[in-house]
């Protein structure tokens, strides 16, 4: 299949971007990033942002987008036939290294967990990213192992002991041991579990 050499280069632009404006809105916080700071990180011309991107909101929905969709692609190679605890157990593991070994993106989500600038599309978009973790639940509860909570509700517990353990291990500038990965997953598996 051809595909012409404009197209790649408005996608690397576009990428380009969205890492240079993530740097900037971590670096100065999402309300103190201008665009034309953004443009200037980016080493390229407003026109380009706008050509790519509508408007600021715009281009911190398409980073978030950006990142859900990063994360759905590691959390989708997790789950296959082992047993529900066992799944459970990779995917606690892998949402916490996804952002231990990502910590920009950790520090520009931790801006946005109440923020109003993330449209409703876009969290739907999101929440699209853990559907595999939505299907380990309803499977464990269908098979008696985990508690008949709404699956919303255990999703809340659960983004809540990640984000906690990650704001603990970024505080610890990373030093934070395996033994406490480990209390924090048998921790979290023993509140969910039947």
């Amino acid at each position: 299949m051809f595909i012409p050499i404009s197209y790649i280069c408005a996608v690397d632009k576009k990428q380009q971007i969205i890492e240079a404006a993530l740097q900037l809105l971590v670096e100065k916080g999402i309300h103190a990033a201008p665009m034309s700071a953004i443009a200037t990180a980016a080493k390229t011309g407003m026109g380009t942002i706008y050509n790519h991107f509508e408007n600021k909101e715009a281009l911190i929905n398409a980073i978030y987008a950006d990142i859900k969709q990063q994360e759905a692609m590691i959390l989708e190679k997790l789950f296959h036939d082992e047993p529900v605890k066992t799944q459970f157990e990779l995917y606690y593991r892998a949402a916490i290294d996804f952002f231990v070994q990502r910590p920009l993106y950790f520090q520009f989500m931790e801006q946005l967990q109440a923020s109003p600038i993330i449209t409703e599309e876009t969290r739907a978009f999101g929440y699209q990213a853990i559907e595999p973790v939505i299907r380990l639940l309803k499977q464990g509860q269908a098979e008696g192992i985990i508690k008949d909570i709404a699956v919303n509700e255990l999703l809340q517990f659960l983004g809540g002991t990640i984000l906690s353990h990650l704001r603990w291990h970024f505080n610890q500038q990373g030093k934070a041991s395996a033994k406490s990965m480990d209390n924090q997953l048998r921790l979290t598996w023993d509140a969910v579990k039947a």
